[in-house]
């Protein structure tokens, strides 16, 4: 659910000493779900003893734009599936903030999600790293750090889908009719293929069965498919499932 006053931020700036041995780096948390950025920020952001301070939230892409335009943190975490058109949405309206010499601010994508498309999306995108939810609070405490000082930084499964993608001299090309879908199109295209109802795409994904139903109508529109049979093969067909 999003919060009209997390759009407001105001910069903050770093606070003395930065506790944790020192260390300090101001962060801004991108995700859809409030319960998910409340237990993050319960997790990482005792300042004094995890030297990271959490400066602003943003729970869409607008917001996300906003907050860490006006806060310019040293490291984003940043959700890949958000309304607004993902997380490669923010990361191609911050290219300007991640290129900057003397400020760079990072991204560090956290997700749900491990499949190979959504890992190489932002890692294209200019994100510095990509780690699960299943992460724990210290090793994503370090893996902020790493990406604050410049490390690439990748849960150990999908380092590999990286390296595929980009040491490949045949590596596949961009999909268009793929490109057309938002993230979260895309999650429901695979959960559809894979033979889930609508009832269960709605309970996995934190989300409405009426919005699951408008999100195939846009995926079969978009795709120029007629019926939910049509997009399993679809999505079989491109190893999507």
């Amino acid at each position: 659910m999003s919060d009209p006053t997390e759009a407001n931020a105001e910069p903050v700036e770093p606070t003395a000493g930065g506790g944790a041995g020192e260390r300090h780096v101001r962060v801004v948390l991108v995700d859809d779900h409030r319960m998910f950025r409340t237990g993050v920020q319960a997790e990482i952001g005792q300042t004094e003893q995890t030297g990271v301070e959490v400066v602003g939230e943003a729970a869409d892409v607008d917001q996300a734009v906003t907050v860490i335009t006006a806060t310019r943190p040293e490291v984003v975490l940043l959700d890949v599936h958000l309304p607004g058109g993902g997380g490669v949405e923010v990361l191609r309206r911050c290219a300007a903030l991640m290129s900057d010499a003397e400020q760079p601010v990072r991204f560090l994508a956290l997700s749900v999600s491990d499949a190979a498309e959504d890992v190489i999306g932002v890692i294209r995108g200019g994100a510095r790293g990509y780690v699960t939810k299943t992460i724990t609070g210290t090793d994503l405490v370090n893996s902020i750090f790493r990406v604050q000082e410049g490390d690439a930084v990748f849960s150990p499964r999908l380092a590999g889908f990286v390296l595929d993608a980009f040491a490949s001299t045949d590596a596949p090309p961009v999909d268009e009719d793929l490109d057309r879908l938002t993230q979260r199109e895309r999650e429901v295209l695979r959960l559809i293929a894979r033979g889930y109802a609508y009832k269960e795409i709605a309970k996995q994904l934190f989300i409405s069965v009426k919005t699951v139903e408008s999100h195939v109508s846009a995926v079969l529109r978009k795709l120029q498919l007629s019926n939910r049979h049509e997009l399993t093969r679809w999505a079989t067909a491109r190893r999507l499932v």
